[in-house]
Parts: C-alpha cells; sequence; structure tokens
C-alpha cells in the first residue's frame, strides 16, 4: 500500500491509541489467572492480535463483548496445540516462549516476516537452565521447547532486550513453588520491566527486586488471579501524534497517563527541550509549533522513540544528538541504518557515530520513501511530511498495522492531506 501525506496544517484533539505493550502482557497474565478476565480499552494491532492469538492456542477462551470489552477465559497454560505463530511481534515471541515452557508438552514457536531474522539464543543459554528442552534455527526461529518450565536460580544478561526477561518473570510467577531469584546484569529498557511488574502486580502476582539486578519471587497460595484490566493508552503511539503538533499545528491529545511507568513517556522531555509549545495536565496535552530548537536525548531505555524523535530533530535549528543507537539493530529493520536513509530522501542529513545519531534540521523535500516494513519508520516519514515542500509518498505503509492501525484516520481527523493508493 501506497500513502501520499500532502504538507498540511492540522488543529485539534485526538483520542492516544490503546498500548500494545501493555495489551500484550495483560493477555499473558490472563493466560496465566485460571477464571475469567475482563479487559477493557483493548488494543488491536496485528501485535495485539498475535498474542490474543497465541493465549487461544494455549488454551484460552476470547469472548468479545458489545461494549468493546474482551473476555479471557484460562484454566492455565493447558494446550492441546503443538505450534504457536508470533507473527511479527518481538515481544510476543519473547514473553510467551517461557510462558509456554511451561507446558508438559513439545510446542514449536514461529514467526514471521523480520522476526524469523531475530537472534534468539538468550533461551538456548538459559531454558535448559529450567529443565527446558529447546531447538533452533541456529539461534533464530523456529524453535522446539519442551518443559515444563522449572524455575530456579539463575542469573541472565539483559542487555540485548528486556523482553526476554519479562518472559521469565511471568512465567517464574506462575510457577515457583520455593523461593527463588533471577539475578540480571545490564539490563536495559527498565521502564518496559517496571509496565511487566506493574502488570503483573495487577493481576495479584507481586515480585520485588534489588535495584534491578536481583528480581526475588516467594511462593503465593494463588500466584495470578483473574482481574477487571484495562489497558491504558500508548506513549509509543502517541508520540507521533505529539511530534505532530509540535511540526504542523496546535492539536490536543488525550488519555494519556502522566504517571505512566511506559519508557517513551520520555518524549515530554524532548518536546520541552525543542521549545515547542507544550502543556501537560492530567488528561490532555496540547503542543504546538514554535522556533524549534535542536536537543539532546538518552534513548537507550527507550530506543522507539527514535524514529519520532528523529522526526522532530529535522525541523529544529541545529543538531541534535541522539544516544543509544546500538539498541536498534534488531528492530524490524536496523532502524539506525533505515531512518538515515530514507530522511536523506527529504533532505536530511543523519550522521552516525558510535553509540550516537546526529541529525541536523533542515528542509524537508518532498520525495518517495519505504518503510522498510517497517511501522515506525513508515510513522516517523508520514509525520516528518506534514511541513514538506512537496507531498511525500510512502511504499509498505500498512506496515503501521502492526501496532497502530488508525495513524492515518487520526492524522486524518487533525486535517491532515493524505491519500491512499
Amino acid at each position: 500500500m501506497k500513502v501520499t501525506v500532502f504538507p498540511s496544517n492540522i488543529s485539534g484533539i485526538v483520542h492516544a491509541p490503546g498500548s500494545k505493550s501493555c495489551m500484550q502482557r495483560a493477555c499473558a497474565a490472563a493466560l496465566l489467572a485460571e477464571g475469567a478476565s475482563t479487559i477493557f480499552n483493548p488494543s488491536f494491532s496485528n501485535d495485539d492480535c498475535a498474542a490474543l492469538d497465541i493465549i487461544e492456542k494455549l488454551g484460552a477462551r476470547i469472548v468479545y463483548n458489545d461494549d468493546g470489552s474482551i473476555t479471557i477465559h484460562s484454566t492455565g497454560v493447558n494446550t492441546g496445540e503443538d505450534k504457536i505463530n508470533c507473527g511479527e511481534s518481538g515481544l510476543s515471541s519473547r514473553m510467551f516462549t517461557p510462558i509456554a515452557a511451561l507446558a508438559n508438552r513439545t510446542i514449536i514457536i514461529e514467526g514471521e516476516g523480520s522476526l524469523v531474522t531475530r537472534p534468539m539464543t538468550f533461551f538456548e543459554e538459559v531454558l535448559p537452565q529450567l529443565n527446558v528442552r529447546i531447538k533452533s534455527n541456529k539461534g533464530k526461529l523456529p524453535m522446539e521447547i519442551t518443559g515444563p518450565l522449572q524455575p530456579a536460580n539463575i542469573e541472565v544478561d539483559g542487555s540485548l532486550s528486556s523482553q526476554f526477561l519479562t518472559g521469565l518473570l511471568m512465567a517464574f510467577g506462575a510457577a515457583v513453588t520455593t523461593p527463588v531469584s533471577i539475578k540480571v546484569n545490564n539490563l536495559n529498557s527498565k521502564p518496559y520491566i517496571d509496565l511487566t511488574l506493574q502488570v503483573m502486580e495487577s493481576f495479584g502476582r507481586k515480585v520485588s527486586h534489588h535495584n534491578y539486578g536481583q528480581f526475588y519471587f516467594e511462593p503465593q497460595a494463588v500466584n495470578y488471579s483473574p482481574q477487571i484490566f484495562t489497558i491504558e493508552s500508548d506513549w509509543s503511539g502517541a508520540a507521533f501524534l505529539l511530534v505532530a503538533g509540535a511540526i504542523a499545528g496546535s492539536i490536543t491529545v488525550k488519555g494519556l497517563n502522566i504517571s505512566s511507568t511506559q519508557a517513551d513517556k520520555a518524549i515530554l522531555k524532548a518536546l520541552n527541550d525543542c521549545g515547542c509549545v507544550l502543556s501537560v495536565s492530567e488528561d490532555n496535552i496540547k503542543v504546538g509549533p514554535a522556533d524549534l530548537k535542536a536537543f539532546t536525548f538518552d534513548a537507550t531505555n527507550c530506543p522507539d522513540l527514535f524514529p519520532p524523535l528523529v522526526a522532530l530533530a529535522s525541523y529544529c535549528n541545529g543538531t541534535s544528538v541522539i544516544t543509544g543507537i546500538h539498541r536498534l539493530e534488531h528492530k524490524e529493520s536496523n532502524r539506525a541504518i533505515t531512518l538515515q536513509e530514507e530522511f536523506r530522501k527529504l533532505g536530511i542529513t543523519i550522521n552516525l557515530i558510535d553509540d550516537t545519531m546526529q541529525v541536523t534540521g533542515g528542509k524537508l523535500i518532498g520525495a518517495q520513501v519505504h518503510s522498510h516494513h517497517d511501522h515506525r519508520i513508515a510513522m516517523a516519514c508520514a509525520v516528518a511530511a506534514l511541513k514538506a515542500n512537496g507531498p511525500v509518498t510512502i511504499d509498505g505503509a500498512e506496515a503501521v498495522n502492526k501496532s497502530y492501525k488508525a495513524v492515518y484516520d487520526h492524522l486524518k481527523s487533525l486535517g491532515a492531506g493524505i491519500g491512499v493508493d
């Protein structure tokens, strides 16, 4: 699919989408909680649908209610299926692998698209220590696992992705019978672990930790209990809306929890530092354009912010510096290289030096770009296009379905000129 974004002034009010990070974790917790859990404000991006399909394969029954909520009926990980497919969701593949390993059977973990190129060697090193047999495709999907997983005191590396630890935390939470701990070295993306622990505690499973270096589990009479749970709005998707406002017109984004543990709430710091018009209240964030100045930002713990930050930096006077590009190699694309290539077509120079990205603001030009089948690249190009000197056509624009299906409709509702081919 091709989408063309025309130079536009935007204004109005838009509600942030539901968080897929929260939604997928809630699906996992509801699977592990025996009984019926109801989830309000569910999101249905491709990644969310992959998570829903996985929990069905692992034994849950899902009812779609007339009020838009869903009810998940579970008897725990109790499956007759021998395969689960994670689609292109990195979180689902890393979170549900240890959870699936709770089953006393062999299960094959599959994926699609760029997911099959992402490294899964973490599990080859860790799962055998937990009584799980594993076979992989040279350290990648598909993987075959045979449980049941038995929690034990282990030490793991958290530098590649916190998503591996999320899976272990959730699986351990369901299976501990004696006190155990997970020691973690070099943990990245701590806010995402905060989100995992928050969802687990909401479903009755509390885990303590010492400065994110060691996580402690105590046996509970009931590990997870069914809940009524509301998915909070998504700071990752909303970051693109907020940047659009800073670039192209005064807008109000509603529904965001300013006390959220989501890592991408840090977009507020970049918006404040660049000097845009910004007003933050409990349920409204108002943002508008100004004479934007270059900013410095450490995205090590929130790497998904790189694409909207690049769009923002493209309109700032001077050179903005974003650090943490080592976190970008194993995304849907190698985002550092992809951002450099696609924004060059728009007239913006991006230099990659060691672990830093330097973005020099300038005049954006109309051009044809490609998403590289990466949802955040597509959204970054769409937002940046709003004040280019001519139309910007995005090839592979349907990539946004992975996380934010309504993004083009939301931009159109704010007055953006968007054509779909």
